[in-house]
């Protein structure tokens, strides 16, 4: 990538102008703190808050009961679609505050609020609480064995849904002729997202209309309405969300909280504005954890390496309760490209999910994705090293051509387009695949293990829920063009990448002309229909309905200009010119901006499927046998995002979305004690935050091949470098160590677990 821009974005944020949901502050306003289970399952025995609300400063202590008396509904969430034999997903009926029963560690029992969050918090310790004790179910494992602890009175086995997709038969045919199998356990381990931006959530409540404002950091306003409307049974225009400023959310932050239910029912309650901001501890035990998938693979060949059969058996831990998200990736994302970017003729996966007493489990960068590209890649990697094959000639032999497309796997999804061989050879260049061999024994002279590992994966952006996304366009009084979607930026550069769209459409080519267009994400005085940012769809759902506003903003001006010209005009570089005579746009739009609506004004919309990003990651890595201490010392990316916008954009989600898979792969693990269920990785002091200076050196590039499944013939990107990283840094450690006869390893390899295998393997050999 060579284009280099100063985003339009940055100057604000990093000069601090900006507005996060921490910083709006109402009139009146009071503040909350929450009381939460300090166990992982127990009965609730009493709970006496009359100590708490005697305190000076304290207005209102809520607990369970008063959250089960106020009428309010269950938490949403969970899936739709049937399972296994037609089965419906089992979904308990989940409280904003806990009510008879806790079940995972740090769950909001009682909410205190008062004049200061001092008070409130001071407030919060006096309640008192009788708790009895029952025995704690961590991970899947021990939530579905034989005689395991019930968590939910109406789900036995804590089994809350089970599903499959492709065909079982065909798939055991394919093995049982095969002359070659290869099997492999992927653990994919829970992850706390960590935004940089603790969750925060004000409310107010208007009692002559009925109508609440709440203030939050989101992904789109219209999916955390619609989950506060579910759970308060409100009507979706009774509930307003602002958000502005989001300081990251990887998915954790697509709908609400439990505690944002809770605070808007004590705004309900005392007639004024209610505010709570979280601690950092409270984000490690409180915010929806990532990941939590065990996917076992099975591919099968033939004598050539022909890819014969894939079939998987996964396991998805959704925590204590299910939320909107958990079930749908431990099933349908994590098979939708089971197939990855290999032609394999019969696929099969089953998968069950299961409640255990630890946080609720939701998107995470990827969204099952980045787990499932794993599996396959460490499973090609792994088929390669056990029957003889080199890794890029087996790859190579199974892609999927591009003369083949649209290609329907055989699980029945349809990619459109893409070129993986193309992206791959491109990829060994930038890595300098040919000469690693001599680094190698560089590395070997100088003590050190060093590996390179490759993953060609592919993975689905989202196709979104809403029926179509829209972009309307205001003109102001004094002429400047504001444009509202519902996407909601949290650092991905949306302004900058949505001004380019309308500047170059438009032909504005006066450096200055952005300064004429503001982008609004989320507008309360609109009723704009639009998913919000997930699953990378943003610049190609927001972002087409923008490049259709384009022509639509043309056809609307191109008769008032003909009129302000006095003939018929066409239209080019910026200008409506009709013989001699021209007007710019925004000239045009200044002249006629008296009026009200601005005659200028459109919306343009349309429905844009999901489409499949595709790339190649290369990792190399350098391991000191002494101490296990893992080092990635070079890191080589080639994306097929299909058209770009801006090119530094993209590079700085390649770059975030390569570190978090490496921060999963090297260290990162929410780690429960199997015996009490406290979380034993619970600040940063346990659970380490990946850095800059991880990663020395990335390399990136692309290899366009433009889709048309949408308007800009893009793709997404912002998952994208977590779905190639984990692959490609497995495969490298792996690549290091197997000489030494390791071949498995789970993630995080830390450098203890490495020592320690290394160690044994050394034991072994002697």
């Amino acid at each position: 990538m060579t284009e280099r821009t100063i985003r339009r974005e940055d100057a604000r944020l990093l000069e601090g102008k900006g507005r996060y949901s921490a910083d709006w502050n109402l009139p009146r306003q009071l503040y909350a703190f929450f009381l939460r289970s300090d166990r992982a399952h127990a009965e609730i025995v009493s709970t006496d808050v009359a100590a708490a609300a005697a305190r000076p400063g304290v207005h209102l202590v809520l607990t369970g009961a008063d959250y089960a008396a106020s009428g309010w509904k269950s938490l949403p969430g969970g899936v739709a679609y049937e399972g296994v034999g037609g089965q419906k997903q089992k979904k308990p009926f989940w409280p904003a505050l806990a009510h008879k029963k806790v079940h995972y560690v740090g769950q909001p029992v009682a909410l205190a609020v008062a004049e200061s969050a001092a008070l409130a918090q001071d407030a919060a310790e006096e309640i008192a609480l009788e708790y009895r004790d029952l025995p704690a179910a961590i991970g899947f494992d021990a939530a579905t064995r034989p005689g395991a602890t019930q968590l939910h009175e109406d789900i036995p086995g804590n089994l809350a849904f089970e599903y499959e997709t492709g065909d079982a038969a065909a798939v055991r045919a394919a093995f049982a002729a095969a002359a070659l199998k290869t099997r492999l356990t992927v653990r994919s381990q829970r992850l706390v997202g960590n935004p940089i931006e603790p969750r925060a959530f004000l409310a107010s409540f208007d009692a002559a209309s009925g109508v609440f404002t709440v203030y939050s950091p989101s992904q789109g306003l219209n999916g955390m309405r619609g989950f506060l409307a579910a759970a308060t049974g409100l009507p979706g225009e009774k509930i307003r969300v602002v958000t502005e400023l989001v300081g990251g959310s990887f998915g954790i932050r697509s709908f609400s909280y439990a505690e944002h239910v809770a605070v808007m029912l004590a705004a309900q309650k005392l007639g004024r504005p209610v505010k709570w901001v979280a601690t950092r501890s409270e984000i490690f035990l409180s915010d929806n954890h990532g990941r939590g998938l065990t996917l076992a693979g099975e591919l099968a060949l033939d004598r050539d390496g022909k890819f014969l059969a894939l079939r998987f058996d996964d396991c998805a831990d959704l925590g204590a309760y299910s939320t909107p998200f958990g079930p749908q990736i431990g099933s349908r994302n994590i098979t939708i490209t089971m197939g990855g970017v290999y032609r394999v003729p019969a696929m099969h996966a089953h998968t069950r999910c299961a409640y255990s007493n630890a946080v609720p489990v939701s998107a995470y960068r990827g969204a099952g994705r980045p787990d499932i590209a794993c599996a396959i890649e460490r499973l090609v990697d792994l088929a390669a090293a056990e029957h003889g094959f080199d890794p890029i000639a087996l790859r190579r032999r199974n892609f999927i051509p591009p003369e083949a497309m649209p290609y329907k796997t055989a699980n029945g999804t349809t990619y459109d387009c893409g070129e993986f061989e193309a992206v791959m050879d491109k990829a060994l260049l930038l890595a300098d695949w040919k000469g690693f061999a001599a680094r190698r024994e560089r590395a070997k002279r100088e003590g050190k293990l060093r590996g390179i590992g490759i993953a060609t994966f592919l993975e689905a952006s989202a196709a979104g829920v809403a029926p179509k996304d829209q972009a309307y366009a205001r003109f102001d009084a004094s002429g400047i063009l504001h444009v509202s979607c519902v996407s909601q930026s949290t650092g991905q550069g949306h302004e900058t990448a949505f001004v380019r769209i309308l500047s170059e459409g438009l032909g504005l080519i006066d450096e200055n002309a952005g300064e004429r267009i503001r982008i609004h994400e989320g507008n309360l005085d609109l009723a704009v229909v639009g998913n919000g940012t997930g699953g990378s769809r943003s610049l190609y759902g927001a972002g087409s309905a923008v490049k259709l506003l384009v022509a639509k903003l043309i056809e609307t001006a191109k008769p008032l200009a003909a009129a302000a010209l006095g003939a018929d005009v066409e239209y080019s570089g910026g200008q409506f010119r009709a013989g001699g005579k021209s007007i710019a746009f925004f000239d045009l739009a200044k002249k006629l901006a008296g009026a009200s609506p601005h005659p200028m004004d459109c919306v343009a919309e349309g429905s844009f499927g999901a489409t499949f990003p595709n790339g190649c990651h290369i990792a190399e890595v350098e391991i000191d046998p002494e101490t296990g201490v893992i080092d990635v010392v070079d890191y080589a990316t080639v994306d097929d995002i299909g058209n770009v916008v801006d090119h530094t954009s993209v590079e700085g989600q390649v770059h975030g979305g390569v570190l978090q898979g490496v921060g999963q792969v090297l260290g990162e693990h929410a780690i429960y004690d199997s015996e009490t269920g406290q979380l034993l990785a619970g600040s940063f002091m346990d659970y380490p935050m990946p850095r800059a200076d991880w990663m020395p050196a990335i390399r990136c590039d692309e290899h366009a091949v433009p889709t048309k499944a949408n308007a800009l013939g893009s793709k997404g990107v912002g998952e994208s470098g977590t779905s190639g990283a984990l692959g490609a840094t497995m495969n490298a450690i792996l690549d290091a160590v197997r000489p030494h006869g390791i071949t498995d390893l789970d993630m995080p390899v830390t450098p203890d677990r490495l020592w320690r295998a290394l160690k044994e393997a050394r034991n072994k050999a002697a």
